[in-house]
């Protein structure tokens, strides 16, 4: 288990956050840092045919030890942290054998992580625990992912006794702003198919995401000297009140869980002249998905109808897509995963994800990839936290996947 620690905080030690303002790839010089450190270290667990490309996508092969043929099989993480809280100077806290208590992450600050607040860390109690100081984001999502795909392959190598095909591994950047897979060489990476270690509780497994897609709204005002601004004066942040008023105020993600879609304001820029409304729009059903972006359509039009002028204009980006479409063909790959998991001790949690996930995206590039657990919780955070045994576990999960995709 000390491995694992040790690799785990060698990686999130490694300031990785992606930037969705740049157009490079990745996003961010910072992530060469990692990328270029786990390079060498699949090389020195014994991986072949180690490659990384010119955009920081990272491919390695574990060979087949079996002489017959074999589906080739895939494991997925991304190696970019959330901008939505910062990643830079983590400074990780190991909680051994947690008391079920409240947990000071900085008493300076006074930042607690309370199971009062948090119930699942009750889960817990007992186990050992890696969380923050308080100031940053863990990186939990998704190195913990990575840690465990890179702790398996050398478990592998190491017990040449457990039979398995041949096993690829990818590691990618910016994931976490919904390019993790734009670039990624799917035919190079070779599998019949993958999972992404890239969930949260342990048990996770997950075939179904959001259909995802950005919204940005403009709402145009004049600026005038404001002691002279009577019926000259236009003030664009209250013209974009009158947008955000109009969609439903319950579905926004705070008040909504399993299948209920929602539209997320995740940031406001705004000054008399102009305001700038960004949102992320999601819904696992397709026609819903569509509604809700005809609904902000309609909203945007009524308005300039109500206002007599184009105040207001909009554009909407697709991002991805449910990948349950191109998974529920093959579901033989989601109950090789949750054998796997009753196999070793473990009470599958398949459900949906509220969120998406690079395996998304690779399922509709032909790649099918459900998600597996990575065991980390209250991810883009401070409050972020991993359970090592958690960690454990998906490793043998991986394992064990490799050992009956080879039975089969």
């Amino acid at each position: 288990m000390q491995n694992i620690i040790d690799r785990f905080i060698s990686y999130v030690t490694i300031d990785t956050e992606s930037d969705p303002n740049s157009q490079s790839t990745p996003s961010t010089a910072k992530q060469w840092d990692l990328a270029n450190k786990l390079v060498e270290d699949l090389k020195t667990i014994g991986l072949s045919d180690v490659t990384i490309d010119d955009n920081a996508y990272i491919m390695a092969t574990l060979p087949s030890n079996v002489e017959h043929n074999v589906p080739t099989i895939g494991f997925i993480s991304h190696f970019d942290t959330s901008p939505d809280f910062t990643g830079a100077n983590i400074n990780p806290q190991v909680i051994k054998d947690y008391d079920g208590k409240d947990i000071i992450l900085n008493a300076e600050q006074n930042i607690i992580l309370s199971p009062d607040y948090f119930e699942d860390l009750l889960l817990y109690k007992g186990q050992t625990l890696i969380t923050t100081d308080g100031t940053t984001l863990l990186g939990a999502d998704d190195k913990a992912g990575i840690t465990e795909i890179v702790t398996a392959m050398e478990y592998l190598i190491n017990h040449p006794e457990i039979k398995h095909g041949a096993i690829k591994v990818g590691f990618t950047p910016d994931e976490e702003i919904g390019r993790g897979a734009h670039k990624f060489d799917v035919e190079k990476f070779g599998a019949d198919w993958a999972y992404t270690m890239d969930g949260s509780q342990i048990g996770e497994l997950e075939y179904e995401n959001f259909n995802a897609a950005g919204a940005v709204i403009k709402a145009k005002g004049k600026i005038v000297h404001p002691g002279y601004a009577k019926g000259k004066m236009i003030n664009s942040m209250y013209y974009a009140t009158e947008f955000i008023n109009a969609l439903p105020r319950l579905e926004t993600p705070e008040h909504t869980d399993g299948y209920e879609g929602f539209f997320h304001l995740h940031n406001i820029e705004g000054k008399v002249e102009e305001s700038t409304l960004q949102y992320i729009v999601r819904d696992h059903d397709m026609d819903k998905f569509e509604a809700r972006k005809a609904l902000m359509e309609k909203i945007v039009l009524d308005l300039n109808t109500k206002f007599e002028a184009e105040v207001f204009e909009i554009e909407l980006t697709d991002q991805y897509f449910n990948m349950k479409e191109k998974v529920e063909p093959v579901m033989h790959i989601v109950d090789i995963a949750e054998e796997a998991m009753k196999s070793i001790g473990i009470t599958p949690l398949i459900k949906a994800i509220r969120g998406g996930t690079d395996g998304s995206q690779l399922s509709y590039m032909g790649l099918p990839c459900p998600n597996i657990f990575a065991g980390g919780h209250n991810f883009h955070g401070r409050y972020e936290y991993v359970p090592v045994e958690s960690m454990q576990k998906a490793v043998e999960v991986i394992c064990k996947i490799a050992e009956l995709t080879a039975k089969k």
